[in-house]
C-alpha cells in the first residue's frame, strides 16, 4: 500500500510502517480463473485449507466440506472431480472452499465474467443464499453494472488511472433478493445512477487512450 490504510475489525493490517499486511485465512479470495487443484475432488479441495493450516484433521475437515458443499446444492458432486462438473459447480466449490475457513472478508475477483447468462443468473442467486446465511462481509470485483447492485449494498464507483472513488451508490433495497428485483423501477433507477457515473469516466478514459477502467 503506497497510502492510506486499511483495517479489519479495528486492526491495522496495512499502513504506514506497514507496508505490506500479513497473510491470514480470515481474508479469503476467489479468482476470476479457477483454482481448484484439478487432482483432487470437490471435497478434497474444500478441505485442503483446514487441514494445512492444523484447524482440522483430515476427518474433521472432510465432514465439514461436505456438509457445506451439501449446503450449497453439491452433496451429489462431492467425490468428483473439478474436471467432471460444469463451471458453475467448480465455482460454487471454489467458494465454499473460501467459507469452510469462516473467514472475516471474502474477495471475489469478477468470478463470474466468462459465464453464459443462465449459468451467471443462477450462481447470482447462489451467492445470494450464501451470504443470506453466513452474513460473511463480500467485497466483489465487477465490470456488470446490473450485477453490482443486484448483489450489493454499496457500489463503489473507481475513477479512470490513478484509481481513486468517484462516487458511491448505497443500495437500499430489502433482502433477501431474487430475480424478480431485476425489472423493479429502484432496480433501474440505481442502474442508471450507476451508469452516469461509470460513463463519465469511460468516456476520459476513451480520450486518454485508455482501453478500459483501472
Amino acid at each position: 500500500i503506497t497510502e492510506g490504510q486499511i483495517d479489519l475489525d479495528g486492526e491495522m493490517l496495512c499502513g504506514p510502517g506497514k507496508e505490506l499486511a500479513t497473510q491470514g485465512a480470515d481474508r479469503v479470495v476467489v479468482f476470476q480463473n479457477g483454482a481448484l487443484f484439478p487432482w483432487k475432488t470437490l471435497a478434497e479441495n474444500v478441505a485442503y485449507g483446514p487441514i494445512v493450516q492444523g484447524i482440522m484433521n483430515k476427518a474433521e475437515a472432510r465432514d465439514k466440506a461436505e456438509a457445506l458443499l451439501a449446503e450449497a446444492g453439491l452433496g451429489g458432486v462431492a467425490d468428483k472431480y473439478p474436471g467432471e462438473v460444469s463451471s458453475g459447480m467448480a465455482r460454487r466449490a471454489e467458494i465454499v472452499r473460501a467459507l469452510i475457513n469462516d473467514p472475516k472478508v471474502l474477495l471475489l475477483d469478477e468470478p463470474y465474467r466468462a459465464m453464459d447468462a443462465l449459468t451467471k443468473s443462477i450462481m447470482h442467486e447462489s451467492l445470494l443464499e450464501v451470504y443470506d446465511r453466513t452474513k460473511v462481509t463480500i467485497f466483489f470485483i465487477t465490470h456488470d453494472l446490473e450485477e453490482a447492485i443486484f448483489l450489493g449494498d454499496r457500489v463503489v464507483v473507481m475513477t479512470t488511472r490513478p484509481a481513486r472513488t468517484k462516487k458511491i451508490v448505497d443500495v437500499k433495497i430489502d433482502r433477501p433478493r431474487d430475480y424478480r428485483l431485476l425489472s423493479s423501477e429502484e432496480f433501474r433507477i440505481l442502474v442508471q445512477e450507476t451508469k452516469e457515473a461509470v460513463h463519465e469516466e469511460a468516456v476520459k478514459a476513451f480520450e486518454a487512450g485508455e482501453r478500459e477502467l483501472a
